[in-house]
């Protein structure tokens, strides 16, 4: 009789150490996948940042190294080979993680990137021809530019869903430090690397400096492709994805007035923002006396940490003031300290720290508003089975109007002046408030998952009854 109980307590414990259910475990794996996910966005969008500014001051090294080679159009092919790749990467990877899936289009965009960046570190012409070497560069930075077009829906959208899961108060500022602060850190590490590898190298050795800048390039995407290959997809993609028969028209019926909103600011902001940053290494240098190397990245460095402040501040004020006043505030600041510098261009290009200054405080507020919440806007406007394709079309209108002012930058500078690009500025910030007022929805404290219920109400509405869920992450 005294042996009775026995299977009794070990039926109990049995009961007690009972593995846990599949979906526990599942949660509490997407949990730590929603973690690394953020991280490693942050970490990737380092590497498009430093991608996107590491032009800047080889601009200026090419100018010195190839002074009749390196003519103004053949820069402005150089450094728009990226916008251009960008443009396609953009569109193509947003479809790509809608469609196929959100660690798809992040393990294509690293692979790509890092391919890119190997073949512009070892570019060379034809006997050493530098006509020859621009074209093998426009290619490879053309290549990086898919990456780091991809980088933007891919990992924005698989970012901006972990963070709306961990919580839907803190999505916003979470979402900007892995997004818009990295972003900024990126074009700040870039410059932070030439003026080291300058210093050790020495002016006389510029084919040296090029190289291992567009050299360093390659760690950063590299250091987060084994996190890439093991994350999972979030439960708002897994409910929600729609893979076959996407009802595109449908989409835009819903969607059309805030695509003209994210579209067309993004637009605006780019056309003012990329040939600002792609060119600010020349412009400084062009008021730089001795137009030395060094002291036009020294100045460029501090040009770039300037705009750091302005992205914490547009953290802090995003669910305070709400997306849209926030980004109105930054587009009226090109309005401010674009007249400001225009007006008085000729004056105060003779006091260069004064000029840094102002040219700082711009893209600083800049940064605080468009810079920061188109973005932002663009992930939290759009349902998650189209959010990556929505995310994406809106960035490349964006990179398409960075394309745009990149080439008009040089005529504009040469036929009306230079100081008719800041001016030109301050008129996109006019363009840039009316915009963002009118077309751009404010989602501040909406959580994604009901968005996701009134797109799926309405596809019901519409006689839209397809496949809905990604059944393979699921499995």
């Amino acid at each position: 009789m005294s042996s009775e109980p026995e299977p009794e307590i070990g039926s109990r414990i049995k009961e007690e150490v009972k593995p846990l259910p599949d979906t526990d475990l599942l949660a509490s794996k997407e949990h730590i996948s929603g973690l690394f996910t953020i991280i490693a966005a942050g970490f990737g969008l380092v590497s498009d940042g430093y991608q996107s500014s590491v032009m800047t001051m080889i601009n200026v090294v090419f100018q010195t190294l190839y002074p009749v080679a390196y003519t103004s159009d053949v820069s402005t092919r150089v450094s728009n080979s990226l916008l251009i790749g960008a443009i396609i990467g953009q569109v193509f990877v947003g479809l790509v993680c809608d469609r196929i899936g959100r660690k798809a289009g992040l393990v294509f965009t690293t692979a790509l990137i890092v391919l890119g960046t190997i073949l512009a570190t070892a570019a060379h012409g034809e006997g050493g021809s530098p006509a020859g070497l621009f074209w093998f560069l426009t290619f490879a930075r053309g290549i990086t530019g898919v990456g780091v077009g991809g980088e933007y829906p891919a990992a924005s959208t698989s970012a901006s869903e972990a963070a709306n899961q961990a919580s839907v108060q803190t999505r916003g500022p979470v979402f900007l430090m892995v997004t818009s602060f990295v972003l900024t850190l990126g074009g700040f590490l870039a410059v932070s690397v030439f003026l080291v590898v300058l210093s050790a190298a020495g002016t006389d050795h510029l084919q040296t400096v090029w190289r291992v800048c567009f050299g360093v390039g390659i760690v950063l995407p590299l250091a987060v492709f084994y996190f890439r290959l093991r994350m999972v997809h979030s439960k708002l993609y897994r409910d929600g994805a729609i893979k076959r028969r996407v009802p595109y028209m449908l989409v835009i019926k819903r969607y059309w007035w805030s695509l003209i909103g994210t579209c067309g600011s993004w637009f605006i902001f780019d056309f003012v923002s990329a040939p600002n940053g792609v060119f600010s290494g020349t412009i400084i240098s062009s008021v730089i006396h001795d137009r030395s190397i060094k002291r036009t990245a020294e100045w460029q460095l501090l040009l770039g940490s300037m705009a750091l402040p302005g992205i914490l501040a547009g953290a802090l004020l995003c669910n305070k003031m709400g997306r849209r006043n926030t980004m109105m505030l930054g587009f009226s600041g090109y309005l401010v300290f674009g007249l400001i510098i225009g007006l008085s261009y000729d004056k105060i290009t003779k006091i260069v720290p004064l000029f840094v200054v102002f040219y700082g405080l711009m893209q600083s507020i800049a940064a605080l508003g468009p810079g920061n919440m188109l973005g932002l806007v663009s992930a939290e406007s759009y349902a998650t089975p189209v959010r990556g394709t929505c995310y994406g079309l809106s960035a490349a209108i964006g990179k398409a109007g960075a394309a745009v002012g990149t080439q008009a930058f040089t005529p504009i500078q040469v036929n009306l002046g230079k100081k008719w690009t800041f001016i030109i500025a301050a008129i996109c910030g006019i363009s840039g408030v009316l915009t963002t007022f009118f077309f751009v929805p404010d989602m501040t404290g909406v959580d994604f998952s009901e968005e996701d219920a009134k797109f799926m109400e309405f596809l019901a509405e519409n006689g839209w009854n397809g496949e809905v869920g990604d059944e393979d992450s699921k499995s």
